[in-house]
């Protein structure tokens, strides 16, 4: 089941630049780390108490985020949602036809588990469903 927004992902091709202007429209940045296997250093800036904005800036020409941006230029190259059962959600996805990029769950930022699902599949987004790592 799908709990809430997580958050939006916007592909940038300068982070310091990109951290600057989040910040100089009041919002604060939560942290910064890399995720070497998605080749993109990542910046999080929360946004209320449920959603953050996640700025995606590729660390090698061949990231996914660098092709999305070659291609589309930048902006939001995402939308996730937070869900209970990951697994599960899969699996749902896919009897529902849906086409997925992941068939099961991988790392994520955050310490999340995450998935994706194909924009052919879902009106031209691309959408991540992620479990987000427990806060105690």
């Amino acid at each position: 089941m799908i709990k809430k927004l997580s958050h939006i992902g916007i592909a940038v091709k300068d982070l310091d630049k990109a951290i600057e202007f989040y910040q100089s429209l009041g919002l604060t940045l939560e942290s910064i780390e890399e995720v070497e296997s998605q080749k993109i250093k990542v910046a999080f800036f929360p946004v209320g108490t449920e959603c953050r904005l996640e700025l995606l800036c590729p660390t090698s020409e061949d990231s996914p985020v660098a092709k999305f941006i070659e291609k589309k230029g930048e902006g939001i190259q995402h939308i996730a949602l937070a869900v209970d059962d990951l697994p599960a959600e899969l699996q749902r996805a896919d009897e529902m036809g849906i086409q997925l990029i992941d068939k099961a769950p991988r790392p994520g930022a955050h310490g999340a588990d995450i998935a994706f699902l194909h924009p052919k599949s879902t009106g031209g987004v691309l959408l991540e469903l992620c479990k987000e790592k427990e806060h105690h």
